[in-house]
């Protein structure tokens, strides 16, 4: 547990997670030092009960660093180009493991999420912690991991089939433009020096290796990704407000609230290339370096 003046943080989970108490982020944002640091710590940090709106939601976000756009293909709220509406009640859901955007060569560094409508039941969010799974392989797997490079792209369907028009919609618009960029499958983490799993529902093959061969090996490390130990579990209620370290995590969304509305916002922070543990670092297949969503050079 680690408290500074009135904020006191206090882990949750085992291997990943933290509320930090005390805090109105719309009255006296904590420091930045202090909450990158406990980020770096925990991966992920939930702040209850706040009341935000997206401008709110955008400052406090931007404590940790340049603010992407919304997405590179979806469009953003009305009037907020950096948020990013997560509306459930369209038949939207991402209900598989991912981490955010790691079909373009720069994923967001962190992502921000803000309850605005939530279920009476079901609609929670569980995190996991990426480098603890690193950390648990096997040294023969992971010697292998270590090797290896998954191709990611944005033209794979991570959410169920579209049930209705206006999800049809949705998928057409999210693949507009096609992203296809090779990652490391073990990422060094650019501030902590942590190794990895860079994996998640956007990856959809190991380069070098067939499709069958591919979906074997990405469903053995995904399975120590999402082992119970390596995951929290956030139930929402409406204004709680929550940062995961996107470059060390997975997170997943249960479609398990029914016919309820569910609407989260999302912003989220700009990234740099992933790099191996030989310095290399990731390349772009297919589409641009999408600097219309980064909005900066990261990672050149």
């Amino acid at each position: 547990m680690t408290t500074i003046t009135s904020l006191e943080v206090r882990r949750i989970g085992g291997r990943i997670g933290a509320e930090v108490l005390g805090a109105d982020l719309a009255r006296d944002l904590p420091p930045a030092e202090f909450l990158t640091s406990a980020l770096n710590e925990h991966k992920a940090l939930f702040f209850r009960g706040q009341d935000l709106d997206d401008a709110g939601h955008a400052r406090f976000a931007s404590l940790f660093g340049e603010l992407t756009t919304a997405h590179p293909t979806v469009p953003s709220v009305e009037g907020a180009p950096n948020v990013l509406a997560v509306n459930g009640d369209e038949g939207i859901r991402a209900n598989r493991w991912h981490t955010d955007v790691t079909f373009v060569r720069t994923p967001p560094k962190a992502t921000s999420l803000r309850g605005i409508v939530i279920p009476e039941s079901g609609g929670n969010t569980l995190i996991a912690n990426s480098v603890a799974a690193y950390n648990d392989l096997p040294g023969p797997l992971r010697d292998f991991a270590d090797t290896l490079w998954a191709v990611h792209t944005n033209d794979y369907d991570y959410a169920d089939p579209p049930s209705s028009a206006k999800a049809a919609e949705y998928r057409r618009v999210f693949t507009t433009t096609r992203y296809r960029t090779e990652h490391p499958v073990v990422r060094v983490h650019p501030e902590t020096g942590e190794r990895g799993l860079f994996v998640g529902g956007f990856a959809t093959r190991i380069v070098g290796l067939s499709t069958a061969e591919s979906a074997d090996i990405l469903r053995i490390f995904q399975s120590y990704v999402t082992r119970p130990e390596n995951v929290v579990r956030w139930q929402w209620a409406p204004g709680d407000v929550l940062i995961f370290d996107n470059r060390a995590t997975q997170h997943y969304a249960p479609d398990d609230y029914g016919t309820q509305p569910r609407l989260l916002h999302r912003v989220t922070v700009v990234g740099d290339a992933p790099v191996a543990i030989d310095g290399s670092t990731s390349r772009i297949v297919e589409g641009d370096d999408a600097a219309h969503y980064t909005g900066s050079e990261q990672g050149a």
